[in-house]
């Protein structure tokens, strides 16, 4: 397969496109095997570390010598060998050629280094459309939820997407409907960057509706998928794309879920990984917050309530991220914390937040404007974005 694949011209035109300067075995057994294998088949990411991609891929290709195999090798060949034509990768990589797509290897400068804690179910390539530094920013949390979302769960979802992106976090999610979309638009209407992981390939959009928000993703951020070029998302895809969300946020925030809401699959991810995992309360009433309940009750998430209790969770000096110093006034703090920055509020509406008085709100506020921390706006104040 792999030299049929070099002798083809436009081939290696595609390959050059979305691989500049790549060794092009590797590059091409890789992507042979991201066509003939499910995302985190553990059988071909445990082969593929032990021989390399393409001395694995010969293996499963030669049935003299595949025979001696073990078992679940056996086993795995039946699974890939149907797939196993030339054609599918070549069309893989047309695909990603023509969409701007970057192909990312393990080992690469770019490549996402926390992926790698999912040791033999790591994903084998990645297909970036964006911007690269995105995937290897310092900071990066993960915020997901219920697609079906309340007001309340978009609000929140929001509120915590927007006030960490604005001072440099960059959020995670699954570019789904609902509290997906709600975290990436926060995270963009500040200005701030955000990385949506598809379930099918990078070429399409999905959901549909999605499309102009995935174009605006890509604008400063990452839309990112480990399937070929071409792929379909199906429901298997979609919870297996779910450790890839877990795995490259240093925490992970469920906002709003139901009782057996797919985001409770990437908070198991998360906890496996050992990742801080946090749950976001909901009226005890809701059945979209069940899910989030049930975290908190079951599985040892941390209650989250606000932008500045998901740093802590990420494990970020509050100095660092919100504003506040080292032995700053409470009451400053406190303001802070009430201060988003997406909506802006009037002082009055701070002052019942925070627990103070508007005089004393109105007060600080203006210590704040004038330590560029606070701004004024028409309808209220608003946090400043770093």
């Amino acid at each position: 397969m792999i030299d049929e694949l070099l002798g083809d011209a436009e081939t290696m035109a595609a390959v050059d496109r979305v691989r500049p300067d790549a060794e092009p075995v590797e590059t091409l057994a890789r992507v042979a095997w991201s066509v003939l294998s499910e995302p985190g088949d553990g059988v071909a990411g445990a082969l593929i570390s032990q021989l390399s991609a393409h001395e694995a891929l010969r293996l499963v290709l030669n049935a003299d010598v595949f025979a001696l195999a073990e078992k679940s090798i056996q086993e795995g060949r039946r699974r890939w060998l149907p797939r196993a034509h030339p054609h599918a990768v070549r069309d893989a990589l047309r695909g990603g050629a023509e969409v701007g797509a970057r192909l990312l290897l393990p080992g690469d400068t770019d490549w996402p280094e926390s992926l790698d804690d999912l040791a033999a179910h790591a994903p084998i390539v990645l297909w970036v459309r964006g911007d690269l530094s995105a995937v290897t920013a310092d900071a990066r949390v993960s915020i997901v939820g219920a697609r079906a979302a309340t007001a309340y769960g978009d609000s929140v979802a929001a509120d915590l997407a927007g006030d960490l992106a604005a001072t440099g976090t960059v959020v995670v999610s699954g570019g789904a409907y609902g509290i997906d979309g709600s975290a990436h638009r926060a995270a963009i209407g500040v200005d701030g960057r955000t990385v949506a992981f598809l379930a099918g390939g990078v070429d399409r959009a999905y959901p549909a509706g999605h499309q102009q928000l995935f174009e605006r993703i890509m604008a400063s951020g990452a839309v990112i998928s480990e399937m070929p070029c071409g792929a379909a998302p199906t429901k298997f895809r979609f919870l297996s794309r779910n450790r890839l969300i877990a795995a490259l946020g240093a925490a992970t925030v469920v906002v709003e879920a139901g009782w057996r809401s797919g985001s409770l699959n990437t908070a198991g991810h998360a906890s496996s990984l050992g990742r801080p995992l946090g749950a976001v309360p909901g009226p005890v009433t809701s059945a979209a917050s069940a899910g989030c309940h049930r975290l908190l009750r079951e599985y040892d998430a941390q209650c989250v309530t606000s932008a500045s209790e998901v740093r802590e969770l990420m494990g970020l000096a509050q100095d660092a991220s919100s504003g506040t110093q080292p032995g700053d006034d409470p009451e400053r703090v406190r303001l802070l914390d009430a201060l988003s920055t997406r909506t802006s509020r009037a002082p009055i509406e701070l002052a019942r937040a925070a627990g103070l008085s508007d005089d004393r709100v109105r007060s600080l506020l203006g210590t704040l404007s004038l330590d560029g921390i606070a701004e004024r706006r028409d309808d209220g104040w608003v946090r400043a974005g770093e």
